[in-house]
């Protein structure tokens, strides 16, 4: 998501050339968990503070990114970026993008599900 490519290949988006992000796109239901939670699991399973890197990975496409789709999850992720600026949970300021939402473009089947595929 976010680059300015249609429909970009794992390979091209290697490149650093795309602008895209690789991401997961979920679809929640309100009335069984809110955006709150979603956020805070998103920021306990990655590291906020590293730009363009996550564990050992290198590139653009791994920037720590919230693609919002309402105002009010802009909001809130502004808020709790702010209080886990705050709260110095972690060593550094966090550097995660807000950016709107733009097309989604799901990845090869070859990379869905990519971390179980690689550990076994």
């Amino acid at each position: 998501m976010g680059g300015k490519t249609e429909q970009p290949t794992y390979e091209e988006v290697c490149t650093n050339t795309t602008g895209h992000i690789e991401v997961v796109q979920l679809d929640y239901d309100s009335t069984v968990t809110d955006y709150d939670e979603l956020l805070k699991v998103f920021f306990g399973c990655h590291d906020p503070t590293s730009w363009d890197r996550q564990d050992g990975d290198v590139g653009e496409q791994y920037r720590s990114v919230v693609f919002y789709h309402s105002e009010d999850q802009r909001r809130i992720a502004e808020t709790t970026i702010a209080e886990l600026d705050r709260s110095k949970k972690y060593d550094q300021q966090i550097v995660t993008v807000l950016t709107p939402a733009s097309t989604f473009y799901r990845a090869e089947e070859y990379h869905q599900n990519y971390y179980h595929k690689s550990k076994s």
